[in-house]
């Protein structure tokens, strides 16, 4: 195992492990302290804004400074968060939380270029890729149950000491990142011809990669958000909630174990397929029913469904530029696929409120099939490209 993709995955594992303890209790945050139901994810919404600022500043601050210094200023925003965090919950200022949450979606920006540098570190992207998503497991059983269990031994005003806990993880993961000896770019040599923007991102393969991961990461980020309302609103407490989401992110990186073996096997567009129809899967789970087990199957599958799809389009558009091109590559792919997700974390609690959690599952079955025509147009793409030469 590569020490650095290694050290890597722990750090992805504890930004992760934040991350689900915040999905958590962020919505019944906004359930207590927002001042109407439209704005109940909102806080969740600012974390992704920030996800969403980040993306281009972030790779042009690490082409500039190198990886070390962009994961750990990324870190230090992350905590600055967290203190923020703890204050506005114990002042029960909606706002301020917002402002927070804001806050450690920047640090997460930065932080969802792990896996560019864990690709960059290892002669092996697909493994590298699966190693790095695999660290999810950990926060799958963390991240949840750290919520739980700081709330029940410590109580305090609307959460408030989870952002504690959420602070030493990050801290730790800045500890750990000093250990890393990153690939950067050699700024000092000159390099090659580098190709513009518009040639990188209008590429078959890159525009099918960037279309994959953004539909599958919006369709994700909508159940995941609005799932503790919904349980919510049928009567289920925080720890029922946190036991599907544990099990959701389960989904999301337990097959991350095998994905980059699949990738190998199959291909990155047969990979992409099956996510898709397994997403479909949820959405009928979801559809025939709201008990415990209703919830907890089709957040699993989910998770499953994003893994195949999200893992497989970061691999493929790691194929569409060249080393000296990474920065702006990534930064592009990064912004259009957090915008989305920005989008549908404002949405969630909305729609949850004023459609239904079941029709919003309606919405989320033509997202897949959008999914499965974009495969399928790209694969005829090739063939087609093939039979000319």
């Amino acid at each position: 195992m590569n020490k650095n993709v290694l050290l890597l995955a722990i750090c992805q594992g504890l930004i992760t492990t934040g991350n689900i303890l915040l999905v958590t209790i962020a919505a019944l945050v906004g359930q207590a302290l927002s001042p109407s139901e439209g704005f109940t994810t909102f806080p969740i919404a600012t974390q992704m804004l920030g996800l969403l600022f980040t993306t281009i500043p972030a790779s042009l601050i690490m082409a500039k400074m190198g990886r070390r210094v962009g994961f750990s200023l990324g870190n230090l925003i992350g905590i600055s968060g967290t203190v923020l965090g703890f204050y506005s919950l114990t002042s029960s200022e909606f706002w301020l939380f917002s402002l927070a949450t804001f806050l450690i979606g920047i640090g997460i920006g930065f932080a969802t270029l792990y896996r560019f540098a864990a690709i960059e570190a290892s002669d092996n992207p697909a493994t590298a890729i699966s190693t790095i998503m695999a660290s999810g497991v950990v926060a799958a059983v963390l991240g949840p149950n750290i919520a739980v269990w700081v709330n029940h031994y410590f109580v305090s005003i609307n959460y408030a000491n989870v952002f504690i806990a959420l602070s030493a993880l990050y801290c730790l993961a800045l500890a750990l990142l000093q250990a890393v000896t990153f690939n950067e770019v050699d700024r000092k040599k000159t390099q090659p011809h580098s190709r513009s923007l518009k040639q990188i991102i209008s590429q078959p393969k890159f525009i099918t990669a960037v279309l994959v991961a953004m539909v599958s990461y919006t369709t994700m980020n909508l159940l995941m958000t609005a799932t503790p309302l919904a349980m919510h609103r049928h009567g289920f407490d925080l720890s029922a909630s946190a036991l599907v989401i544990e099990w959701h992110v389960l989904g999301m990186f337990v097959p991350s174990f095998f994905t980059g073996k699949l990738i190998t096997k199959f291909g990155q567009t047969h990979v992409m397929t099956a996510g898709a129809l397994v997403v479909l899967g949820c959405c009928v789970v979801n559809l025939l029913g709201v008990t415990h087990w209703h919830f907890l199957l089709a957040l699993c599958l989910l998770g499953v469904g994003w893994n195949f799809m999200f893992i497989s389009a970061t691999h493929m558009v790691s194929e569409t530029y060249q080393e000296h091109e990474r920065a702006k590559a990534q930064a592009s792919n990064e912004f259009l696929v957090f915008s989305m997700v920005a989008v549908s974390s404002l949405a969630a609690g909305w729609l949850e409120a004023v459609i239904g959690w079941q029709a919003l599952n309606f919405v989320a079955i033509p997202m897949m099939l959008f999914i499965l025509l974009i495969v399928s147009f790209y694969k005829m793409t090739l063939k087609r490209f093939a039979i000319s030469h």
